[in-house]
């Protein structure tokens, strides 16, 4: 028979499968030898406690054979003669997940992306950490795979209720991904694994019969009864379809300025921004574990962290254990960082945004002290208003770190207490670090949400808040600064109905899974749209 058990194990056990299969018998009350295997179905981490524990969820097999895992199948068909066409711009998981699931449904995708392969994007990123070179259209945001390639392959989400989460983890495995990512409560591939998974979806597009153009950047776009007739791209190619998936990223901004030039709504959407701060991971670990000495068979410790400042959220994002911080700019003389983490996380430092929720009012207010804004009367209904804001402190924090992506930092409880750093912590950061008062570089109401949230932070995980962490401005692209606008039924823009905006950079996911869920529902609609 197959039992369903919850165990609750050391973590030493529960990485043993003999210690696993003598408390599945004895929960069941069976001889251990009764059992024959069993599959995960989740697995978590409870530090509640002082005694850390490792809670599993399983199928166990009792008295019977065991079986492998069940998996889905995926019907890839051969679209190369396919008589109906799909663009695609841009390579994120959006896009290619839609072209996934087109190929399925019998549909030719043709992606066009403006940045580079991800062996080729490489050699952009060591430009970049080790010369301050920028090429603005391959970096970590732009390039075959989307800005999660390079940013380390978080697989968690909360949007159950847009897509079939399993069924994406399961097409990650597919192609490469290891099978943890189906029970692991926080699921992770980590940067180093994630080029060849995406290299092996593109060879699958490619293969059935699909088209991924590199270098292919969107410059325009013609509209025609209210639909779009056709893109062209920067080499002056003219491409048609019979329909067009936006999925260009949260970063796109001179798609958000193409859209809003031809008269096509969009809107200003709140997003979050702040800083991204460092810690040694043995500290993270002895925090979060109770313990100055880190278990050999725990990972290593993340932490999830949120407070209301003067009714403001301040709150961790895109943590990374083990990880290392990035530049992940777009354009010349604008800074901002992300973090990421390889597979076995295993680098000496921990890193995390710590962003603040930023609305329309706290915009308006920030940009009309600039020279740029001020006098500016109906800036409150301006669609790129947050994205504007966005470039300011970007801006801002590329000149008080001087230059070539070096990034102003100051000492975690020097940040609190407003005071200039005399030096700076050992880092992750490649182009290196400034000490500079980030008083200078971000608004007022961030600073102080950000300086009371890490006074509060300190209490809850004692040892947090101490200057052997730094600071680091400014971590920006949390998610998109601009909505585009689409139909609740049919998905398509209100204005254009052959175009469907996607994901991250129409404001409708926030993350690796969510955007392929959204890719996958987009291409859902338009396949039962082109054979109804």
């Amino acid at each position: 028979m197959q039992q369903k058990i919850s165990l609750k194990l050391l973590p030493s056990e529960a990485a043993d499968e003999a210690s696993v299969k003598k408390y599945i018998a004895s929960s069941a009350g069976k001889k251990i030898t009764a059992v024959t295997g069993y599959h995960i179905h989740k697995q978590s981490i409870d530090a509640r406690g002082k005694t850390v524990y490792i809670t599993l969820q399983l199928t166990a097999f009792i008295e019977e054979p065991f079986t492998e895992r069940p998996s889905i199948t995926f019907n890839f068909k051969d679209v190369s003669h396919a008589t109906r066409k799909v663009l695609i711009i841009g390579a994120g998981p959006a896009g290619l997940f839609a072209a996934l699931k087109l190929i399925e449904a019998g549909i030719q995708p043709v992606i066009i992306e403006r940045g580079k392969d991800v062996r080729a994007r490489r050699r952009d990123l060591a430009a970049l950490n080790k010369e301050g070179i920028i090429n603005p259209e391959s970096n970590y945001c732009f390039g075959e795979g989307g800005a999660g390639t390079y940013s380390d392959g978080k697989l968690y989400t909360r949007s159950n209720k847009r897509g079939d989460i399993n069924r994406i983890l399961q097409l990650f495995v597919q192609f490469g991904a290891p099978e943890s990512i189906l029970f692991d409560a926080h699921p992770h591939i980590g940067t180093n694994k994630l080029p060849q998974i995406i290299t092996a979806m593109r060879e699958l597009i490619t293969s059935c019969g699909g088209k991924v153009l590199f270098e292919k950047k969107l410059t325009d776009l013609s509209l025609q009864n209210n639909a779009v007739a056709a893109v062209t791209t920067e080499d002056g190619e003219r491409i048609t379809a019979d329909a067009y998936i936006l999925a260009t990223g949260h970063s796109a901004r001179d798609i958000f300025t193409l859209l809003h030039s031809k008269k096509l709504l969009i809107e200003a959407k709140p997003f979050a921004l702040g800083v991204r701060i460092e810690h040694p991971q043995s500290l993270i670990d002895s925090i979060q574990y109770h313990s100055p000495v880190k278990n050999e068979f725990l990972p290593p410790a993340s932490y999830s962290l949120v407070q209301q400042v003067e009714e403001k959220g301040v709150f961790s994002f895109c943590m990374c254990p083990g990880g290392i911080i990035a530049p992940a700019s777009t354009n010349p003389g604008e800074l901002v960082v992300n973090g990421w983490s390889p597979s076995k996380r295993n680098n000496p430092f921990a890193n995390s945004g710590m962003v603040v929720q930023v609305d329309i009012k706290d915009a308006v207010k920030s940009l009309k002290t600039t020279d740029r804004f001020k006098g500016f009367n109906n800036l409150e209904s301006d669609p790129l208003l947050m994205m504007y804001f966005q470039q300011m402190v970007e801006q801002k924090a590329f000149e008080a770190g001087g230059g070539h992506f070096v990034a102003p930092g100051q000492r975690m409880e020097d940040f609190v207490n407003r005071k200039i750093s005399a030096s700076l912590p050992t880092h992750s950061y490649l182009p290196g670090l400034k000490p500079a008062d980030l008083q200078g570089v971000m608004p007022s109401f961030i600073y102080n949400s950000l300086a009371g949230g890490f006074k509060a932070f300190g209490k809850k995980l004692k040892g947090y808040l101490t200057n052997e962490a730094v600071v680091v401005a400014t971590e920006s692209r949390t998610s998109s600064p601009v909505r585009i606008p689409r139909d609740n039924e049919t998905l398509a823009h209100p204005q254009a109905h052959n175009l469907y905006p996607c994901a991250e950079g129409a404001g409708y996911a926030g993350g690796i899974v969510s955007a392929a869920m959204d890719g996958e529902r987009v291409a859902n609609i338009i396949a039962e749209k082109i054979f109804s």
